[in-house]
Parts: structure tokens; sequence; C-alpha cells
């Protein structure tokens, strides 16, 4: 009897429906994809003139370069020998890049599944030298679109447009317009060898120890010996065993992973084989954390698809790794990226900016600075100079005074 109502009631819609013949006109906005064969892609992965900063993503530094990411489009070159007046210089177009890591002269940076490997000793004049191919499986288009295999999606053209039609076509446009927009819902390390590293953020998924760079996915770690930096071979995956996986963090002979619901310890003094050490679980948060020798610096943040409601930094003492241990907690607005430099600890602290604080003693961490009036998101602290993401640019904080800190320099982001 009830689905009897339900199919006289839907009979009784489309009966009105039918009977209403005024035009309505209607607004949709969708998103178009560019296609490129990979083999036009990967001959464009080159230095091209320096393009603005639109949508900034993580960040890392070697010598007086920043490498910035431009979310899903490439990376950015910027020269800061003079924080006071950074210069952006370059661009390598690189479609569905997210993550990057710098090894002596070499960067690394994934192409969608790809890992790619390019020659950078002369920043205007990047040379690919390799390609990892399918190393990324786990990789897709925004909003979970999968494109054709043969080709790769390097950029969404926006559409707006005006539909004009009949009420009773109504159903059909919306079912329509469903379908395209569906398309677009839109650390430190070392090395024992001639080859030194660079230095990633705290979101960073890259991590290099020595010669090995470790990525992380949602729920593995890939392995890649890079003892002849510019071809780098993929050695292993490691399953996790643990899903919502984030970030990496490698100090030493250790790994530390950020997930939405706790820190993980991995000892890689085997490099090919690193294996959990130790663990240190909360409420489900997204985290960013990175180490020294005795403590682990967790920021939680509520507010994304993590879920969860907590905004603080943990202290947690690592003094024995495979039983870390809450020092305190402090509380904070909505904590993202944080770096440390000595007894000086970064954070950003989203809307509130960049907080500086006095890190000497674990339990009794105070803050001493703030620099307000940007919307930041990751932080690399080099010897008195905090190379921030924001919303509104790459800044240039000097905290060589904790208790003064103030912006330098800065590069300007123009949005979309």
């Amino acid at each position: 009897m009830k689905n009897r109502f339900i199919l006289f009631t839907a009979l009784v819609a489309l009966f009105f429906a039918g009977c209403t013949k005024d035009m309505v006109s209607e607004k949709y906005t969708f998103f178009r994809p560019v296609y490129k064969t990979k083999a036009e892609v990967r001959a464009n992965i080159n230095s091209a003139a320096a393009v603005d900063v639109s949508t900034p993503g993580k960040l890392f530094v070697k010598g007086k370069y920043v490498y910035l990411n431009e979310i899903n489009k490439g990376i950015h070159i910027i020269d800061f020998s003079n924080p006071s007046s950074p210069k952006n210089i370059a661009f390598i177009n690189i479609p569905g890049c997210e993550d990057m890591a710098v090894r002596g002269n070499y960067l690394y940076a994934d192409c969608y599944t790809d890992l790619v490997t390019m020659d950078i000793s002369d920043p205007l004049n990047v040379v690919v030298k390799q390609f990892n191919e399918g190393v990324f499986p786990h990789r897709i288009y925004v909003g979970g679109f999968v494109a054709d295999t043969n080709r790769v999606i390097t950029e969404w053209i926006r559409v707006d447009t005006v539909i004009t039609h009949r009420m009773e076509n109504r159903q059909q446009w919306y079912f329509a317009t469903d379908v395209l927009m569906s398309f677009a819902s839109s650390n430190y390390s070392s090395s024992n060898s001639a080859v030194t590293n660079g230095t990633g953020g705290s979101m960073a998924r890259f991590g290099l120890m020595g010669e090995r760079l470790y990525t992380i996915s949602w729920s593995d770690m890939k392995v890649f010996n890079t003892s002849d930096a510019s071809k780098p071979a993929y050695v292993k995956t490691i399953a996790m065993n643990q899903g919502s996986i984030e970030t990496i963090f490698p100090y030493k002979d250790k790994l530390f992973i950020g997930s939405q619901s706790g820190m993980f310890i991995y000892n890689a003094s085997d490099p090919d084989n690193p294996v959990k050490q130790g663990q240190f679980s909360h409420a489900r948060v997204c985290d960013p954390v990175i180490a020294d020798d005795h403590y682990a610096y967790v920021t939680l943040h509520s507010g994304t698809t993590c879920g969860g409601f907590t905004n603080q930094l943990d202290v947690v003492d690592i003094n024995n790794l495979s039983s870390p241990s809450l020092v305190k907690s402090y509380t904070l607005t909505s904590p993202l990226g944080l770096s440390k430099d000595g007894n000086t600890l970064l954070i950003c602290d989203s809307k509130d900016g960049v907080k500086v604080f006095n890190a000497s003693d674990a339990s009794n961490i105070t803050q001493t600075g703030q620099v307000s009036g940007i919307e930041t998101y990751d932080v690399i602290a080099l010897n008195g100079i905090a190379l921030t993401v924001a919303k509104d640019g790459l800044y240039f904080i000097n905290y060589t005074n904790p208790a003064a800190p103030f912006i330098t320099g800065k590069v300007t982001i123009t949005h979309e």
C-alpha cells in the first residue's frame, strides 16, 4: 500500500510538471578537463618563466632556493638569497604535483601516479632525468575522477553558463549538470654522503633520510634508494596497517609519521626496512609532527574532513621510543604546520598567523611573540628566517628576536 501511494504521488507530480509551460533560466558552473598525452606532459616538464602563485601547497628548501608547490600544477622556484626581496624566478609544469623533495642537485616530485626526477643544477634550465612509472597508484584526480590511462588532465577550465528551459525539463538539466560538476568537486633531513638533502615542511608526504626517499600514502610507505641521486630506484612498499596517514618527518634514523588518529615512530636504522617502534594515540584529528632528540611536537586541529574538535599542541616524551608519553597539551586556535630552531618553536595557527614560543622547557612552553594578520599553513624555520606559506603569500619572517618577529619579505599570491 505504501509503495502504491509513492507511485501515485510521483505520477501526480509528473502530470502537473507536464502542464507547466513556463520558461526558466538557471546559471550553472562546471569545470571542463583539458587533456594531454603523457608524452606531451613529459616534454613540457622544464623551467618556464615565473608565473603568479595562486594555489600554494607544500614547500621544500635547499640552499638559497624555496621550492613551492602549486597544487596539482607544478613547482615555483623562489630565490631567497635576500629574504627581504625574494624573487620568483621560474616555474616547472608538473600536472598532478603535490609533494617534492630535493637531494643534491636533483628534485623529486609526484606527477600523479609517477615519480619524476629532475636535474636542478641550473634552476632556469631544469632537465628531466627519469620517470618511475606507476609507483603512486593511489593517486586520483580531483573529486575522484579517473581519466584515460593514456592521457593526463593538465588543468580544469571553468565554464559559467545560463540554461533556459521549460519547467518540465528541470530534472533532466539537473542530472546533466550534476555529471559535469562531479568532475571537479572542487623536515629535517641529513645525509652522510657528499650529497646533501634539503629541508621539508611539516606537512610533507616525501621525506629524505641519508640515501633514502620515503613517501607515504593513506596506508603505506614506499622506499626509494637515491644513492645515485639522478636515478632513484624503487625498493619496496611497506604496509602500515593503519589508514589515514598524512605526514612524514625524518629525524636522524627515525621516521615520525602523523595520522588522523596518532603519531607513529618507525626505526629506519636498516634504511630499506623501517619497522614500527612506537605509537602515541589521540582523538581523531589532522596532525603534522616534528621531533628533536627528546620530544615530538604534534599539532591537532579540527574543522576538516578529519573530524574531531581538538585544537592544541601535544608535546610527547620520546626518550623511550617504544612507549612515548604525553608531557603536556597546549590550547591553540587551529594549528597546522610547525617548525623548531633550537629552543624556538614556530606554529602556524591558521587565522591567528604565526606564533613563536620558547620551548626550552617542554612542560612549560610559553608564547613569546606573534605575527598576526595572515592565515598560515606551513613553516620552515632556518637560522632566524621562517619561510611561511599563507593564504595570500609566501612570507619570510625574521624571528631572531623571538619577542618581536616581523615580516621581512613576501611573494604575493594571486588567487584565480
